[in-house]
């Protein structure tokens, strides 16, 4: 006899699956973002990738009408918060406030658990963050050639600080000096600012800095600015060359982007990415991002996709010439 329970089974069954189905494609059509959205930072918080970041999650959560929360995740020049990233759901929900140091880990690093290129969908950039060439005032140059020139004169006798071996300052400064055709000594610090104290005191003849501790200690006449890495000007201290200007092409500033995980939808990046682009048209934001030494940068997906790769190409070369390596 065949057992009743057997179709009403099979009907429980094909009922349950239907109201999955139902809650799965009901889910779907639900328009992004429908949830609030998470943004990783891969510094502690109070410092300026942290300001920036939360100045872009907040313009792009009132474009979205969603809240969009900035979790810090430090460590290893930001590879934590990009490893977790990498490993977040593709679906719009997690993505991470990236800067250069991410496209340089891989090739100053031992190993990193991501792929720069392949483990991310390039939304949008932000910014970049202009760096400043600076001496103390009694180191007899006070422009880039003479720099150039007074280093090349003297081979392996100046030194220069940086916040530690193999990030963007560091690098920016071994492609300065490769550029330049001379000779330094590279000094690493703990830290952005750590080696102030030793410019200001003479100790350490030559420095890198952003630009907004490079303008309170040039304006307190306690260190020389000599250019800027990046090709555009810096507000507040348009006076100061750039690199490029004694170097033609030269352009070694940290960018500022925003990424999602590799397989997020078109159609889910494509509204990031127009958020972004909408917080570049306020001229509030703008004036926010001056007063913190940042520059615009207008780069939507395809276009931050070719800047990634390239970037990705040039520090690997850096680092690899200059033999960098992170601890």
């Amino acid at each position: 006899m065949a057992n009743s329970k057997t179709p009403r089974r099979a009907l429980t069954r094909l009922l349950a699956g239907t109201v999955l189905l139902g809650s799965t494609v009901l889910a779907l059509a639900q328009p992004y973002p429908s949830r609030p959205i998470r943004m990783f930072v891969g510094y502690a918080a109070g410092g300026g990738a942290d300001a920036l970041a939360r100045l872009t999650a907040t313009q792009i959560g009132e474009t979205l009408g969603q809240t969009v929360v900035v979790e810090n995740r430090p460590g290893a020049g930001g590879t934590v918060a990009a490893d977790a990233l990498a490993k977040a759901p593709a679906d719009g929900y997690t993505l991470y406030f990236a800067d250069t140091a991410v496209l340089i880990a891989p090739a100053v690093y031992a190993s990193v658990p991501y792929d720069p290129v392949k483990s991310f969908a390039p939304v949008a950039a932000v910014a970049t963050l202009p760096l400043v060439v600076v001496t103390n005032p009694q180191v007899p140059a006070r422009t880039a050639a003479e720099l150039i020139a007074l280093l090349k004169a003297n081979p392996g006798k100046y030194s220069y600080g940086t916040p530690g071996i193999g990030t963007v300052h560091h690098l920016a400064m071994e492609l300065f000096r490769k550029q330049g055709g001379f000779d330094y000594v590279h000094i690493p610090y703990k830290g952005a600012t750590a080696f102030i104290p030793d410019l200001v005191s003479g100790q350490l003849p030559i420095g890198i800095l952003s630009a907004p501790p490079a303008l309170a200690q040039v304006k307190a006449g306690k260190v020389r600015a000599i250019a800027v890495t990046s090709p555009v000007k810096v507000t507040g201290a348009t006076e100061w060359p750039a690199l490029a200007d004694t170097l033609p092409g030269f352009d070694a500033s940290p960018a500022l982007f925003l990424l999602a995980p590799a397989g997020t939808p078109a159609a889910v990046v494509n509204r990031l990415e127009a958020a972004v682009k909408a917080m570049h048209a306020r001229p509030a934001v703008l004036d926010t991002l001056a007063a913190q030494g940042a520059i615009p940068m207008q780069a939507g997906a395809d276009e931050l996709a070719k800047f990634i790769a390239s970037e990705v190409r040039k520090w690997s070369a850096v680092a690899k010439e200059s033999g960098a390596k992170a601890q």
